[in-house]
C-alpha cells in the first residue's frame, strides 16, 4: 500500500516543496527556496521510542499511535495502493499497471522513524544503469531504456523492528574428535589409515543475549530476496518521523501485519540463539538436543527505509529494479539477451575448435 506524496506549500509562491536528498532540506524547484525540516508538531523529540509488543497485539495502542488509509489492490501485482482523497486514478509504482481507486479505510500502526533519502534520482538512476552495464549477457536496447525512460519511483518501505531480552537453557552433547589407526587392505595391498571418531559427553548450561533492532520486512510487493540483498541499512541513522521527509516521494503502509513480522523475527532469533548454543557447548562437535527460552521486554516499532523504485515494460516483460536510497546497492530482474548468449556459445566453440585444430596440428 503506498501514500501519495505528503505536500507542503511554498511561503514564497505557493508551489510544493519537496525533500531535497542533497542538502537534506525542504526545496522548491519554483523559485529555489529551502527551508529547514523543523521539529515541531507530534514528532519532537531526538528519540525514536519503541512501542510495547503485547500491548499493541493485546488492540491497546492509543489512538495517536495510529492512522486510517484508504487503498486500492493493483490488478497486476496485487500491490496496495494509498490515495488522498482527491484523487481518482493512478498508476501502480510497483509495475506501472494503471489503478483506479477503490474507497475503503484501513487501520493502521503509525511508522515512528525513518532513514531520510540521500540519492537523489539521478544518483540511483546512474547507480542502476552502471549495475546492468556490468551484466554481460543484459540486452543492449533495456539499458538504454532504463537509462533515458522515465523517473524512477521513490518509495519508503515499511519494516518493523523488535527488540527482545532472552535467556535460554540447553541440554546437548559435546564431541571431541580423536583418531584411530587401522590396517584395511586396498588393491590387495595392506596399508595403515587414520580414522576420525567423536567420543560424546553430556552438556547443559544458560546462554543470554539482547536482541536489538531485528529487522523484518513489512511489505509484500517487493520481492524479499531484492530487499535483502540492499542491506546492511545504519539503523543508528535513523530520524524520528517527520512527515516533511515524504515530501515528493511515497511510502508503502505496511502489508505484513505485527504478529506476523514478530515471528519471522523469532525464527532469526531462534537462529541466533541456536549458534550461542553450539559455541557455548564449545568442543569439536555440537549436539543439541533442547532449548528452552524465555523471552522478555518485546518492543517493536515501524520505520521506513528508502528505495528507488523502477519499473519497465520491455519487448512484453516486465523488469523491476530497486537501489538502496541511502548506499546506492542495486537488485533487480536479472535481463538476458539471446543474441549475446548465442554469441557466446558460438565464440566458445569457435576458440574450442581453434585449440582443437592446433593440437592435432602439432601432434
Amino acid at each position: 500500500m503506498t501514500k501519495t506524496q505528503h505536500r507542503f506549500p511554498c511561503d514564497n509562491c505557493g508551489a510544493d516543496l519537496r525533500f531535497d536528498p542533497d542538502s537534506g532540506n525542504m526545496l522548491c524547484d519554483h523559485c529555489g527556496a529551502t527551508l529547514e525540516i523543523s521539529g515541531s508538531g507530534p514528532w519532537t523529540g531526538g528519540s525514536i521510542r519503541e512501542i510495547d509488543f503485547q500491548t499493541a497485539i493485546a488492540d491497546r495502542l492509543p489512538s495517536q499511535e495510529m492512522e486510517e488509509t484508504r487503498v486500492s489492490k493493483c490488478p497486476n501485482c496485487a500491490a496496495e495502493v494509498e490515495f488522498d482523497s482527491g484523487v481518482h486514478a493512478a498508476e501502480c509504482p510497483f509495475c506501472a499497471t494503471p489503478v483506479v481507486t477503490d474507497t475503503g479505510p484501513n487501520r493502521h500502526i503509525k511508522p515512528k522513524g525513518l532513514l531520510p533519502f540521500s540519492l537523489d534520482e539521478k544518483d540511483a538512476r546512474s547507480a542502476m544503469t552502471n549495475w546492468l552495464g556490468k551484466l554481460w549477457f543484459a540486452p543492449n536496447g533495456l539499458q538504454d531504456y532504463a537509462r533515458k525512460g522515465r523517473k524512477m519511483t521513490g518509495i519508503y518501505v515499511p519494516y518493523w523492528t523488535f527488540d527482545a531480552d532472552t535467556k535460554s537453557s540447553y541440554r546437548g552433547e559435546h564431541g571431541t574428535v580423536y583418531y584411530e589407526t587401522r590396517r584395511v587392505v586396498r588393491n590387495g595391498k595392506s596399508e595403515t589409515v587414520r580414522v576420525a571418531k567423536v567420543r560424546w559427553r553430556p552438556a547443559s548450561g544458560r546462554v543470554a543475549r539482547f536482541f536489538d533492532d531485528v529487522l523484518v520486512l513489512a511489505s509484500h510487493s517487493l520481492p524479499k530476496k531484492y530487499t535483502d540483498a540492499l542491506e546492511p541499512w545504519d539503523l543508528s541513522e535513523l530520524e524520528p518521523y517527520h512527515p516533511e521527509y515524504l515530501a515528493g516521494f511515497r511510502a508503502e503502509a505496511y502489508s505484513v501485519e505485527l504478529d506476523d513480522g514478530y515471528d519471522e523475527a523469532r525464527t532469526y532469533m531462534d537462529r541466533i540463539i541456536m549458534r550461542d548454543v553450539k559455541f557455548d557447548i564449545g568442543g569439536d562437535r555440537q549436539r543439541v538436543h533442547n532449548i528452552e527460552t524465555q523471552i522478555s521486554d518485546v518492543t517493536f516499532k515501524h520505520i521506513l527505509l528508502p528505495v528507488w523504485l523502477a519499473a519497465y515494460k520491455y519487448r512484453g516483460k516486465s523488469y523491476r529494479f530497486v537501489v538502496n536510497g541511502r548506499t546506492g546497492a542495486v537488485q533487480g530482474e536479472r535481463p538476458w539477451s539471446g543474441w549475446k548468449i548465442a554469441f557466446a556459445v558460438i565464440l566458445g566453440l569457435s576458440v574450442a575448435a581453434a585449440i582443437g585444430y592446433m593440437v592435432a596440428m602439432n601432434q
